[in-house]
C-alpha cells in the first residue's frame, strides 16, 4: 500500500465522525433554511430559533451578513455539509483518496471554518444576537476542520517525510485541545460582550 492510500480499517472512527458532524450541521442548515422560507412567505411568521431578543435567528436571516454573497448562506451550508457525510460514506465503503483530493477537501474545510469564525464576529458585535441553528453549524465546522487539518500526513494519506509525518502526529493528538479553544473563545467573547449566562440564566 502506498503513502497515497488509506487503509479502511483506520478510518472507521474518523468516517463516523465526519458523517455524524456533517449530519448535525446539515439538519441546522436545514432547520435555519426552512426558516428562513417561511419568513419570506409570511412576514408574521416567528421562527422556531427565536427564544428571546438575544437568542434568535431573525436578525441573523435579514441582515446584509446572512446572505453574504447575494442569496442566503443557509445555501452554502446545506451544499457544503454534504461533504463530510459523502467523505465518510466513502471511507466506510473502503475508498483510497489521492493526496490531491485531501488538499481540496483541507482548503474547502478551511475557508468553511473561516467563515463560520467571522459570522461567529458579526453576530456577536455587528448583530449582537446569538442564533441558535448557526450556532450548531459554528460547532460542527470547528471539529471537522481541526479534526481533518492534520490527520492526511500523521496517517500517510498525504506522501510525507518521517519528520513531517512525525510533526503531524503531534498536531493530530492535539486537535481536540485546538477545538476546545475554539469554543471557549467563542463563548468567552459571547460572555463579554453580550452576557449570554444572564439570558440563559432567566
Amino acid at each position: 500500500m502506498t503513502n497515497t492510500e488509506i487503509a479502511p480499517s483506520k478510518s472507521t472512527g474518523f468516517a463516523l465522525f465526519s458523517i455524524l458532524l456533517g449530519a448535525v450541521g446539515l439538519f441546522a442548515a436545514f432547520e435555519l433554511a426552512t426558516e428562513y422560507i417561511k419568513t419570506l412567505k409570511n412576514s408574521d411568521y416567528v421562527p422556531n430559533c427565536e427564544v428571546s431578543v438575544l437568542v434568535t435567528c431573525g436578525p441573523n436571516m435579514d441582515s446584509w451578513q446572512g446572505s453574504l454573497f447575494g442569496f442566503s448562506n443557509t445555501i452554502l451550508g446545506l451544499v457544503a455539509l454534504v461533504a463530510p457525510i459523502a467523505v465518510g460514506v466513502a471511507l466506510l465503503a473502503g475508498a483510497r483518496f489521492a493526496a490531491w483530493f485531501w488538499w481540496i477537501y483541507r482548503a474547502g474545510l478551511l475557508l468553511g471554518v473561516i467563515f463560520i469564525f467571522w459570522l461567529a464576529y458579526q453576530s456577536i458585535f455587528g448583530l449582537g444576537t446569538l442564533c441558535p441553528w448557526c450556532m450548531v453549524v459554528w460547532t460542527v465546522m470547528i471539529p471537522l476542520f481541526f479534526g481533518t487539518a492534520f490527520r492526511p500526513e500523521a496517517k500517510g494519506y498525504v506522501p510525507a517525510s518521517p519528520a513531517v509525518q512525525r510533526a503531524f502526529t503531534s498536531l493530530n493528538s492535539w486537535a481536540w485541545v485546538l477545538v476546545l479553544l475554539a469554543y471557549i473563545l467563542i463563548a468567552a467573547v459571547a460572555q463579554f460582550q453580550l452576557n449570554w449566562f444572564a439570558e440563559f440564566g432567566r
